[in-house]
């Protein structure tokens, strides 16, 4: 079963700054959904979407 935490628990695990994050979530790009006022962050998908995006980033420079 997926893990769901806050943007602010993310934050406090130290995987990603709440700043990025939130970021992130305005421009519709971090895995999750909105419950209410708060939006619950899928911490196993986003994990693979920073991969993913670190990978992309480090082949764009190298190459």
């Amino acid at each position: 079963m997926p893990q769901f935490k806050t943007i602010r628990q993310v934050a406090a695990s130290g995987l990603i700054s709440e700043h990025y994050l939130r970021g992130m979530v305005a421009r519709g790009e971090a895995p999750g959904f909105r419950s209410g006022n708060r939006f619950l962050v899928n911490v196993e998908q986003l994990k693979e979407k920073l991969n993913e995006m670190s990978r992309t980033e480090a082949g764009e420079t190298i190459g």
